[in-house]
């Protein structure tokens, strides 16, 4: 049971840290540069982004850091392993949930808003559209990246602990 304890962890730690570099790079790069850009290449370019990111490799991180958090809180609870682990996982599970919740609340309504607006050239006011979208857009994915980055940190840290005090046999 020790090793499964280590290699959910681990891959809670890993799928995490992908998720949050992820939008960390959205705020820290992509984001700044489309800001530069003008309106149709920025419309463009993120109705292209919003189509492209929808794979299997994302969701695995995305969708995945948070099932195997909570796979490392049933592995740490069926095993009577450490309370402090387990109150730093749930910590995890809670800034990871809050990244789902953010992304399904705000972040997919106003990607979806942008794409309804249609195919630049296409008679859409891109002005209008880019600004319907990407302050608020920018604000929303700032609180992703830090609460992925707070969940990284928190699994990160479990994941410490967890070598340092193992789970009974």
């Amino acid at each position: 049971m020790p090793t499964l304890r280590t290699a959910v962890l681990l891959g809670a730690t890993v799928t995490t840290g992908l998720s949050a570099g992820l939008f960390y790079s959205y705020a820290c790069s992509v984001m700044p540069g489309l800001a530069r850009a003008d309106d149709r290449t920025f419309v463009e370019a993120m109705q292209r982004i919003n189509v492209a990111i929808l794979n299997g490799w994302f969701m695995l991180s995305f969708l995945g850091a948070l099932v195997l958090i909570g796979a490392a809180g049933l592995v740490e609870l069926k095993t009577g392993g450490s309370r402090t682990v387990l109150l730093w996982i749930g910590a995890a599970a809670a800034f990871q949930l809050a990244v789902l919740v953010i992304t399904g609340v705000a972040n997919v309504p106003l990607n979806d808003r942008l794409a309804a607006a249609g195919p630049p050239g296409g008679g859409t006011d891109l002005a209008a559209a880019r600004a319907a979208f990407e302050t608020t857009w920018v604000h929303w994915n700032l609180a992703r990246a830090l609460a992925s980055t707070a969940a990284l940190t928190c699994i990160s840290w479990a994941l410490r602990l967890s070598a340092r005090t193992p789970a009974p046999v």
